[in-house]
C-alpha cells in the first residue's frame, strides 16, 4: 500500500492560508509569563524486533514538541520528500497555525535499543540526548511519546510500562496493543498507576473530522445516520491489523463505542467491513479503495439533511492537511500533558482493537457477523 512517505515525496500543491483565530484551543500561558517547559521522552517502537531508523511516527509526528531542528541532518537521514515536508510545511513559519513551535515543550530524550540509531535523531534535533534505558528516562521526563510507523504493537507494553509506572502522561501509538488482551493490559496498567494515556489514529485529528463533529454536535443537519470510512492502498491480512485501525478509528470517532458486531469481506487488494451497533445504523469501512489513493483516505458522513465528505486535504492540498492532522494530534497530547485529562476514552481505544480482531475472525469464518463479545475475552 502507498505510505505517507510516498505521499510526501509526491511534492506540494502550494501553501494555503489559515487564520490563527480558527485554531483557538485551551488557554495558553499568559503573555509575558515564563511557561513551564514539559520534558518529553520519545520512544521508537520496533517492527518484528527490527528498528525503524527513520521512524515517521517519531521524526514527523513528535517533532512538533521540539523548538529547533538541524535541516542538514534531516536531509541526511530522511528521504528527499520528507525533507521537503519539513522545509515547506512542518517547519515553515508561514504554516505554523499561529501556535508553533510550542513554547512549553522540549524533547529531551530519544530511546531506541540501538544507541547508534537513536543518535541520528539527536543529531537532527539539537539538545536531545540518547536515553540509555527506559527506566532512567522515566525518571528524567514529564511525559512519554511512543511512535510506531508500521509495527503491530507487540512491544508496546514493555516500552511504555516504565513511564506509566511513574504516572507519566503517555502517548502509545496504534495499534496500542498487539491483541485485545495486549491493549487491555496497557489500559489497566495506566489506570492502576493513574497515568493519563492517549492512543488514536491520525484520522481522528483531520481538519475535515473536526468539521464533521461540529455538524454532528450542532444538530442543524439532523441526526447522523451513516458513515462510510475509506482508506486507499491495498489490503493484506497483515496490513489490516496495522492500517485497518485508520478507517475503524474514523467510524469510532463519529459514532462512538457500544459496537455489537463486525463483518469483514476481502477480495484481491480490497477489504470491506460492516460495523454494527444495537441502537444505531451500521457503518462501512473500506481498506484498499483504489479510487481514493491520491488522498490516502476519505470519509462520507450522512446526516438527515446533508452528506458531508472529507479527506485529509485542506483546500485540495494533501500535504498541508497532513501537517494539520499531525500537529493537531500533537496538540491533543500536549493538552493531556498540561491538564492530565485524557482526550480519548479507554472504552473507544479497546473497542477499536476488538473491531480489528473481530474482522480477522470474520474473514476466517466466511465473513459472518462476529460479536465483539467473542474477541473481548
Amino acid at each position: 500500500m502507498p505510505t505517507r512517505r510516498e505521499f510526501v515525496a509526491a511534492g506540494t500543491a502550494g501553501l494555503a492560508a489559515l487564520g490563527a483565530g480558527q485554531l483557538a484551543r485551551a488557554a495558553e500561558p499568559a503573555a509575558g509569563a515564563a511557561p513551564k517547559v514539559y520534558r518529553i521522552g520519545v520512544i521508537s517502537a520496533r517492527i518484528n524486533g527490527k528498528p525503524q531508523p527513520a521512524n515517521g511516527h517519531t521524526w514527523h509526528f513528535a517533532q512538533y514538541f521540539h523548538p529547533t531542528i538541524a535541516m542538514d541532518a534531516i536531509r541526511k537521514y530522511q528521504d528527499p520528500g520528507s525533507a521537503r515536508m519539513f522545509e515547506q510545511y512542518t517547519r515553515n513559519p508561514l504554516t505554523n497555525f499561529g501556535v508553533l513551535p510550542f513554547l512549553d515543550t522540549r524533547i529531551t530524550h530519544y530511546y531506541e535499543a540501538d544507541p547508534k540509531i537513536a543518535a541520528a535523531f539527536t543529531e537532527a534535533f539539537p539538545g536531545v540526548e540518547v536515553a540509555t534505558s527506559l527506566e532512567k528516562m522515566a525518571q528524567e521526563v514529564d511525559a512519554v511519546y511512543l511512535g510506531d510507523a508500521s509495527g503491530k504493537g507487540e512491544d508496546h507494553f514493555d516500552l511504555v510500562a516504565p513511564g506509566l509506572a511513574r504516572g507519566l502522561p503517555t502517548f502509545c501509538d496504534k495499534p496500542i496493543g498487539g491483541s485485545v488482551a495486549g491493549t487491555r493490559k496497557i489500559l489497566e496498567f495506566a489506570r492502576e498507576h493513574k497515568a493519563p494515556l492517549m492512543s488514536s489514529s491520525l484520522f481522528r485529528h483531520e481538519w475535515g473530522m473536526e468539521e464533521a463533529l461540529r455538524i454532528r454536535d450542532g444538530g442543524q443537519q439532523g441526526e447522523l445516520q451513516y458513515v462510510i470510512a475509506s482508506m486507499g492502498g491495498g489490503y493484506s491480512p497483515d496490513g489490516w491489523v496495522i492500517y485497518g485501525h485508520h478507517p475503524v478509528w474514523t467510524v469510532m470517532t463519529l459514532l462512538g463505542p457500544g459496537v455489537e458486531s463486525v463483518s469483514l469481506y476481502a477480495r484481491n487488494a480490497t477489504a470491506h467491513g460492516i460495523v454494527t451497533w444495537p441502537d444505531r445504523m451500521p457503518a462501512e469501512v473500506w481498506y484498499g479503495r483504489p479510487d481514493i489513493s491520491k488522498t490516502y483516505c476519505s470519509a462520507a458522513v450522512h446526516f438527515m439533511k446533508q452528506r458531508f465528505e472529507f479527506t485529509p486535504c485542506i483546500e485540495d492540498n494533501f500535504l498541508l492537511g497532513h501537517h494539520y492532522e499531525m500537529f493537531n494530534m500533537a496538540r491533543a497530547f500536549r493538552e493531556m500533558v498540561r491538564t492530565g485529562k485524557e482526550p480519548v476514552p479507554h472504552r473507544e481505544i479497546l473497542e477499536v482493537t476488538a473491531i480489528i480482531h473481530a474482522g480477522v475472525k470474520s474473514l476466517q469464518e466466511k465473513s459472518r457477523l462476529v460479536s465483539l463479545v467473542e474477541v473481548m475475552g
